[in-house]
């Protein structure tokens, strides 16, 4: 790998595992969408916290209280930004709490908006307390060299701004360092100097990378990206999160979403089976009485208006394959879980009461704006039946671990019964559908959804198997497989899942392509997915037709699916 490794941080924030800070440059169309102007930022990722408020302060460089710009460049140890000769400004995270700030030739405005509770007060020595209750939590910052100018004028009961000034005294440095605390500050025991700072946030990285899944040299660089992405997007355990957790992604998706995290869980179970269980389980940990998962959680929120797919069968499925080797607790875990997660949606989710559930929102089914659902809820989606039955497989797979042959042998019947219903039920002519329930209306549009039936595989029969096949093929681009044919009327080429290429649906299309024989065709599509992360990164989703990122550009679910695929290839 090339040394120093950078990315672009106004597409990728710069962070370290485990903390609830990044900084990152918000481009003119999202600051606009934000009503904020463009810049580069100091923002939390915590939870509950609106989108507009996440920012905590604007940073710029500066000479003596003249305003100027600077080049940026982000590394995983450092952020640094660069004025002419030996002028720069260096960032570095010493923990997950704690950023060290220094500054040579270089000083720094931080700017932040005020209002709703902001206060910011002397707390001793060099030492300032600032309370930010719109982004939810409370920061000491600490002035370790150099002069801090403040201007923070005080309306009623909050701050109507703060902007502080920092630029070196006699000694040629400025030096501050910003922890988050809860109740109250502790003065660290030990200061950490931003150098020990950098080499301990590079060693870390690195040793990650060592434990991501490998890839052919010419996706070294990629794959290096995709690694720094998952590393920089976990969280500590805080709140609503009972374990470590990999966000989406520190710049907008800082959720955990009911299916994202399984793809994440795959990508890890190899080489780093403890993490990859806690990602399966964070979602589980706030299973529903009834049976349901949440539609998202973060630290501070639990989101029910929604649910996600059962993937989690399939998924635990894919870790094995991968090597993951569970021990007997986490397979009877697994099936405390899982067996109710099934049946709830056969329960609940049936309105019609045919046998096949239905998806009472686009939401539900991961494709929030899919064309299946455009004559309106509910709809049996041929995918949720799919995963239902693969994830009853796998129920009947750990019972065999665990030496339980009836309790097996009733899940595999289970499973059986509702092929056969899917079947007779949504197979038309030469393809399967997504009928509407109760009236079995199928909108307009030829979307990719029902195409997740090929991971049915040998279960089809080879008529069936090809027709699928065939049928495919047509949303196949050089750049991945779209979400709806380019040729429909209702493709849009950023129309979220209405046309763009996305990293779930990439990877479940391949699994049955293999699952139905189609090693080559799978083997295309994978490859025009890995080189479109190479060229485009690691973006929520991508323009099916110029293979351009959209969206959140610094996404994990599409980073690890990545890993997964590259890995396929050395």
């Amino acid at each position: 790998m090339k040394a120093p490794f950078t990315f672009d941080i106004s597409q990728v924030p710069f962070s370290r595992r485990g903390s609830r800070f990044a900084f990152g440059r918000l481009p003119e169309k999202r600051a606009k969408e934000l009503g904020k102007k463009p810049g580069l930022f100091f923002r939390t990722a915590a939870g509950a916290v609106p989108m507009n408020k996440r920012e905590i302060f604007r940073l710029e460089a500066m000479i003596n209280g003249k305003v100027l710009s600077a080049t940026e460049r982000a590394m995983p140890e450092a952020l640094e930004l660069l004025g002419e000769g030996n002028q720069k400004i260096e960032i570095a995270f010493i923990d997950e709490k704690r950023v060290i700030f220094r500054g040579s030739g270089l000083g720094m405005r931080l700017s932040g908006d005020g209002g709703w509770y902001t206060t910011f007060r002397p707390a001793g020595s060099h030492v300032w307390e600032l309370n930010l209750f719109a982004q939810r939590c409370q920061l000491m910052l600490t002035l370790r060299a150099g002069e801090m100018k403040i201007d923070a004028p005080w309306d009623k009961d909050s701050c109507k701004h703060v902007k502080i000034d920092l630029e070196a005294a006699s000694s040629g440095t400025w030096e501050l360092e910003i922890e988050e605390f809860c109740t109250a500050w502790k003065a660290p025991k030990k200061l950490v100097s931003l150098d020990s700072a950098r080499s301990s946030a590079s060693a870390e990285y690195l040793a990650w990378l060592e434990k991501s899944l490998p890839a052919p040299k010419k996706l070294e660089e990629p794959r290096a990206l995709a690694a720094y992405i998952n590393w920089a997007s976990l969280v500590s355990p805080r709140g609503h999160f009972q374990r470590e957790a990999m966000l989406m992604s520190k710049n907008w998706m800082i959720n955990v979403w009911s299916w994202d995290h399984c793809f994440n869980s795959i990508a890890l179970a190899k080489l780093q089976p403890k993490l990859a269980w806690d990602q399966w389980m964070v979602m589980f940990d706030h299973q529903h009485p009834q049976g349901a998962l949440p539609d998202c959680i973060n630290d501070a929120e639990i989101i029910w208006n929604f649910t996600k797919p059962p993937v989690h069968g399939w998924a635990l499925g894919e870790m094995l394959k991968q090597g993951f080797k569970p021990t007997q607790a986490q397979l009877k875990t697994a099936l405390s879980h899982l067996i109710p997660w099934t049946d709830w949606w056969l329960t609940y989710r049936d309105d019609d009461h045919d046998g096949l559930p239905n998806y009472n929102h686009g939401n539900d089914s991961g494709w929030d704006n899919a064309t299946v659902m455009g004559s309106g809820p509910p709809v049996e989606g041929a995918d949720l039946t799919t995963f239902l039955i693969l994830q009853m497989e796998v129920i009947a797979e750990i019972y065999d671990h665990l030496t339980k042959p009836k309790e097996a042998t009733k899940w595999r019947q289970r499973a059986a019964e509702l092929f056969q219903k899917l079947v007779s039920h949504s197979w038309r002519d030469d393809h399967f559908v997504c009928p509407k329930s109760e009236t079995h209306e199928i909108a307009d549009g030829d979307s990719l959804v029902p195409f997740m039936t090929l991971l049915l595989g040998q279960r089809l029969q080879e008529e069936q198997r090809k027709a699928l096949v065939k049928g495919v093929k047509r949303f196949i681009t050089e750049h991945g497989i779209a979400t709806e044919n380019p040729n429909s009327s209702h493709y849009q080429p950023n129309g979220y899942w209405r046309g763009p290429i996305w990293a779930p649906s990439t990877h479940l299309i391949i699994c049955g392509l293999l699952a139905c024989g189609e090693d080559q065709l799978a083997s295309k599509v994978s490859r025009a997915f890995c080189k479109t992360c190479a060229r485009s990164g690691m973006a929520e989703n991508f323009d099916a037709l110029s293979g351009e990122g959209l969206c959140d550009r610094a996404y994990t679910w599409t980073a690890s699916v990545f890993q997964i695929l590259a890995a396929k290839e050395v």
